[in-house]
């Protein structure tokens, strides 16, 4: 396996771009270390897939180099990069069995027999598709035949990275947390550096050691599920993470406090000094109904299984609280009151507290 370090990356599809709007990728520098499970996140259009595909070697960036171990492999084709992908759609031999499919990449680099049967039996019975070793692939339910494409994926121990392409968009919802389950499972077992890419928060967080988000061709965080969803470094983040994401409230200073629809409310730190759109962040989570606080009118009230769904108004401004104990009803009045040790202030997007030390 290798370390991925992407240095100085940019990426656009005109032949002469001119302004940042003309990069389908901005300056990116990212490191996965080698043997850690990554993800790559962000919405449809973010720039996911061409950042795949230049790492894979099926573009060549407009700038910057893709290192594999410190080697420079950004003008290597994808054969000579030694590599293993898998995509949406299994990529599987239907008139093959799935012993067969598992030892393709195997027997097609010329390895011995006795290697190809160890692996193939040691990855048949990660996945646990033992029992169908001798089945064709054509006879196999969909999560299956992807079970058996990211078994293809893994078969080689040499190579540098497995990459995954939203692998589980067309899986039924109620397979996919198997599937989650079981990939990783294979990534402690296998120790590969594995990188996941998907639109999907649930299926990012559940995986990764470590998450990239994107948003329009930028990588906005890099951090663990925890520092993502606890310490947003950006309003994106925190609305894209989280169900439902992080309320972002439009404010004004006074001194190291917000002041919010005529309210003073307190922050986790100190505001830096700065010019740009204030915005005071905070989860729904990090809100709760008390005796005293902020008026609001509650306007709506979703019972979403787990716990309750509270939105509600002060002045112009709609938030959203969580609450697990019984909600009040819509249409009454409350106070609400902000945790100050989760409350932020975010100036053009950006994170603009620091913690209190």
């Amino acid at each position: 396996m290798a370390e991925i370090k992407l240095s100085h990356l940019k990426h656009s599809y005109f032949p002469s771009p001119v302004s940042p709007d003309d990069y389908a990728l901005k300056e990116i520098d990212v490191t996965w270390r080698d043997g850690g499970a990554y993800a790559l996140l962000g919405p449809s259009g973010c720039g996911k897939s061409t950042l795949l595909n230049i790492i894979s070697g099926l573009l060549t960036p407009s700038e910057g180099q893709v290192l594999f171990d410190g080697k420079d492999v950004t003008g290597l084709p994808p054969d000579k990069r030694n590599i293993a992908q898998v995509f949406q759609f299994p990529v599987i031999y239907d008139t093959m069995t799935v012993r067969e499919n598992l030892a393709f990449p195997l027997k097609n680099r010329g390895f011995a027999a006795e290697v190809i049967n160890r692996r193939v039996a040691e990855i048949a019975e990660m996945l646990d598709v033992s029992e169908m070793l001798e089945t064709r692939a054509s006879h196999l339910s969909p999560d299956n035949k992807q079970k058996i494409s990211m078994g293809r994926g893994l078969v080689r121990d040499d190579v540098n990275v497995v990459m995954f392409d939203e692998p589980l968009t067309v899986i039924d919802p109620h397979l996919k947390w198997k599937l989650r389950s079981k990939l990783k499972e294979l990534h402690q077992r296998v120790k590969a550096t594995m990188i996941y890419v998907t639109h999907d928060q649930t299926e990012a967080l559940t995986f990764a050691d470590e998450v990239v988000v994107m948003q329009e061709g930028e990588v906005v965080q890099i951090g663990t599920p925890i520092e993502l969803f606890e310490r947003p470094q950006h309003t994106f983040v925190g609305h894209f993470i989280g169900s439902p994401g992080m309320n972002v409230l439009p404010c004004e200073l006074q001194g190291n406090r917000a002041l919010f629809q005529g309210h003073n409310v307190d922050l986790e730190g100190p505001v830096q000094t700065g010019h740009g759109a204030l915005a005071l962040g905070i989860r729904p989570e990090h809100i709760a109904i008390s005796d005293s606080g902020i008026p609001a009118h509650v306007t709506k009230v979703s019972d979403v299984g787990r716990h309750f769904v509270i939105e509600a108004k002060i002045g112009e401004s709609t938030l959203k609280a969580v609450s697990e104990t019984q909600p009040p009803e819509t249409g009454s009045a409350v106070h609400l009151s902000f945790a100050p040790e989760k409350t932020r202030i975010y100036r053009d997007g950006w994170i603009a507290t620091a913690r209190r030390t």
